[in-house]
């Protein structure tokens, strides 16, 4: 386990950590998630002893570590770009924090032979990196992390310099690699989703500072604030002020009927937020709340469709999967579902 007690990071007179707690359990991946310039590698470096804290204190498995080097922590960090030694095979890259451990070589030689095949690098054992594609050189970085046996593995954004398809092979290998070790895995990355396709849990963050924390489903479903909600949305959520009166709400020039906890708010103003592919160019339920918009951009990514267009004097954007015709500069009707709505008090705070 892994808790970090009221740490802050400072430099000079700019606040990169924002006083935080939290506990990270081991046994499933925690995933920072945030725009870049968040915060997420600030925290990473405070938790693995590479910045000096402000405030605070961490603790692993216990102990007391804010004191404690990096190389003492017993922990691994896996950059996004490939952290090898160019004049090392791939045998002794994965090697090398067992060396300087001291450990016996029938040890190291059982340990880098069990990371390589989990990582599919046997054949490459007696290689260097720069015979290596881009995704073997992340894989022996990784393999390194395994072989080390760590209490923590933080893995800073580490697909982020690969290709798609490479990507998406270590994004779904990564949970298996590392079940089962014991350790507390933490994962940074700035795509919602590959913190829904990791699962675990997940620390949204936003100017410094974890804005919320917990089950990575269910933050998703219950952003905690309308800033969670913008974090956790890829393309960016929709949201416009709408009014609350009686069991109806009206936005711009539409209405439709309020239920469940939304009915029994509050007359008054709030903000609806509607994920983008839950705004759909075709009707597939009766209960579906029909808004017209003028199509500005129409984009098509493998199976999916999306279009931005303008509503009530604001950018919208449609995704949903299929390829659908849209006409730039025209008006085009889409399908708001009503069940997936998100209403948002004054203050920011979810209220239904």
């Amino acid at each position: 386990m892994l808790e970090l007690k009221n740490v802050s990071k400072q430099v000079g007179a700019i606040t990169h950590i924002k006083p935080t707690t939290l506990t990270l359990q081991p046994g499933q991946f925690n995933v920072l998630l945030g725009e870049t310039g968040a915060g997420k590698t600030s925290l990473i470096k405070l938790m693995a002893g590479l910045d000096p804290l402000a405030s605070g204190e961490v603790w692993i498995n216990g102990q007391n570590v804010t004191r404690l080097n990096t190389q003492k922590r017993k922990i691994s960090l896996v950059h996004q770009f490939f952290v090898n030694y160019p004049h090392m095979t791939v045998f002794d890259n994965i090697a090398s924090p067992l060396k300087v451990a001291g450990l016996a070589k029938s040890e190291i030689q059982g340990r880098v032979e069990e990371a390589a095949d989990i990582l599919q690098l046997r054949p490459m054992l007696h290689r260097r990196p720069h015979e290596l594609s881009g995704g073997q050189q992340q894989r022996t970085a990784l393999a390194r992390a395994i072989a080390k046996d760590s209490t923590a593995v933080f893995l800073d954004e580490p697909l982020a310099n690969l290709d798609y398809k490479l990507r998406e092979e270590l994004r779904a290998q990564l949970p298996d690699l590392f079940a089962g070790r014991g350790a507390v895995v933490v994962y940074a990355t700035s795509e919602p989703e590959e913190a829904l396709l990791l699962g675990g849990a997940t620390a949204l963050m936003a100017d410094g500072h974890v804005t919320q924390f917990g089950p990575t489903a269910q933050i998703y479903r219950q952003p905690n604030t309308l800033a969670s909600a913008q974090v956790f949305s890829n393309p960016p959520i929709n949201d416009a002020p709408i009014m609350k009166q009686g069991k109806t709400a009206t936005l711009g020039n539409i209405t439709w009927p309020l239920t469940g906890a939304a009915a029994n708010l509050a007359d008054g103003p709030y903000t609806l937020a509607v994920r983008p592919h839950h705004v759909s160019p075709t009707r597939s339920t009766p209960d579906q709340v029909p808004v017209t918009g003028t199509v500005q951009v129409t984009e098509l990514s493998g199976s999916e469709s999306s279009a931005h267009f303008t509503f009530d004097d604001r950018s919208w954007v449609s995704l949903c999967a299929g390829v659908h015709p849209y006409t730039v500069g025209t008006d085009h009707e889409f399908y708001m579902t009503p069940n997936h709505f998100l209403y948002f008090a004054p203050d920011g705070k979810l209220v239904a």
